[in-house]
């Protein structure tokens, strides 16, 4: 008797045993897959967001810009200006791979006009502007979309016009865009920017508190460099 239950027991442990190998080989065997579905996953995922570690920390760019003020009326009194276009210069520096700074100069060209009681009042002039703003990125693999938010001033220079004086406006800038990225240090950039500001006046007599606030429409488009 005490002979049968040895040899049961014998028997039962190669088959414990074996169950056991076989649960611990299925559990490595789930784990790998897991680990290899993560890694995969990773590796994947991994070149959308491999312009983040190449993004330059400073840019370049030359863009052609349209130049589109409001019509406004106040007091009887219609201000515009001419739609026209010009050309901006920019540079970027960037702290980190979402943030940093812009410096702007721009140039272009139209004429003011206020419809005053005794005809239209019109000066063309250069139109100047120079701005900062802070700057916030998303790098991506082929894109780098952007906004921006900031301060900075229109200058305007009358042109062949005599007892006109040149006035300086203040502004506050805002816009957004995208940088096309054609390799990783060229770019196309396509943006849009606007100014909130005051009308000029010229410091004339006869334009004398008609000065109103307005706003200035510039998208834009053009080429940079990353570096």
């Amino acid at each position: 008797m005490a002979l049968n239950v040895h040899l049961q027991s014998c028997s039962v442990l190669p088959h414990a045993k074996n169950n056991s190998v076989k649960v611990r080989t299925n559990f490595m065997f789930r784990n790998s897959i897991a680990i290899s579905v993560l890694l995969g996953a990773v590796s994947l995922a991994a070149p959308a967001f491999s312009q983040e570690d190449n993004a330059g920390r400073n840019e370049v760019s030359v863009q052609a810009f349209g130049s589109f003020v409001n019509s406004t009326t106040d007091h009887g009194v219609q201000n515009k200006a001419t739609n026209s276009g010009g050309v901006l210069g920019s540079y970027r520096f960037f702290f980190n791979t979402h943030n940093g700074v812009e410096a702007n100069y721009g140039y272009s060209l139209n004429t003011q006009t206020y419809g005053l009681s005794n005809g239209v009042f019109g000066v063309k002039n250069y139109s100047h502007e120079v701005s900062a703003a802070y700057i916030f990125r998303v790098p991506l693999r082929h894109f780098t979309p952007f906004a921006l938010a900031g301060a900075g001033g229109l200058i305007f220079d009358p042109k062949d016009f005599v007892g006109v004086s040149s006035q300086a406006r203040a502004a506050f800038v805002y816009g957004g865009g995208a940088d096309f990225n054609f390799s990783r240090h060229v770019f196309m950039r396509a943006e849009y920017r606007g100014f909130v500001y005051n009308s000029p006046t010229y410091d004339l007599s006869s334009l004398s508190g008609l000065d109103r606030t307005t706003h200035r429409a510039e998208p834009s488009i053009g080429f940079g460099y990353r570096f």
